[in-house]
């Protein structure tokens, strides 16, 4: 509770509610991972030991440690660590930038969804998929996953697949391809840049690969 009381308390208070980036909280196997729109006072990932507090939002973060959901400045950094030491086996990953990351691994959750994966594993690494996992893909976003090839625009998507509606395939192909972690975004801190391109994650590729195994056996 304590860790997860400060990851969300974090999305709220730290935010930069000026930026349309959407906060993120995460859930996958074996880790929980949030993205946050940020101003940054620096970048890179945080180092406890060198770590100086800085209050982005302190009229919001002096309400949350008036209702009881929030300490003292610094000490919310302090206590993550101290508790996903005790509890993941490592400290958290605290990434400063335009966008703001948190990882936090989950051994727990991680043991009994992926019982042969180490708990170390990357966020890169492939996970390992059953076919039960892989059929509940949409049909949609599979279709998407197959015709990406590297690394590709939304317009090159979009007529890829042959589709005139651009809302159409924002809200059922890409949006929830990218929410479900199976693509991703080359530029993930300027999610509306025109530089923006697409790319299908190690996650999707195995889930391609379960369904075109699956395809083969039937």
């Amino acid at each position: 509770y304590a860790i997860f009381r400060e990851v969300a308390s974090n999305l709220l208070i730290h935010r930069e509610y000026t930026n349309a980036y959407p906060a993120k909280l995460i859930i996958e196997y074996g880790q929980v991972r949030t993205e946050n729109s940020s101003r940054p006072h620096g970048f890179g990932q945080l180092d406890p030991k060198n770590f100086t507090p800085f209050p982005k939002n302190p009229v919001i973060a002096r309400f949350f440690r008036q209702i009881g959901l929030a300490d003292e400045l610094g000490s919310g950094m302090r206590k993550m660590m101290k508790y996903s030491q005790a509890y993941g086996g490592s400290n958290p990953e605290l990434v400063e930038g335009d966008v703001f990351r948190i990882r936090i691994q989950v051994p727990e959750f991680s043991r009994q969804m992926l019982s042969e994966a180490p708990v170390e594993a990357p966020v890169e690494a492939t996970p390992e998929v059953t076919p039960e996992v892989a059929r509940e893909v949409n049909p949609e976003v599979m279709r998407l996953l197959k015709l990406v090839v590297g690394e590709m625009s939304r317009h090159e998507l979009q007529i890829r697949m042959g589709l005139k509606d651009s809302e159409h395939f924002r809200k059922s192909y890409l949006m929830p391809a990218l929410a479900s972690g199976l693509m991703e975004m080359t530029n993930p801190d300027k999610p509306r840049s025109s530089r923006q391109r697409y790319r299908v994650t190690a996650k999707g590729k195995s889930q391609v690969l379960l369904s075109k195994t699956g395809e083969e056996n039937e």
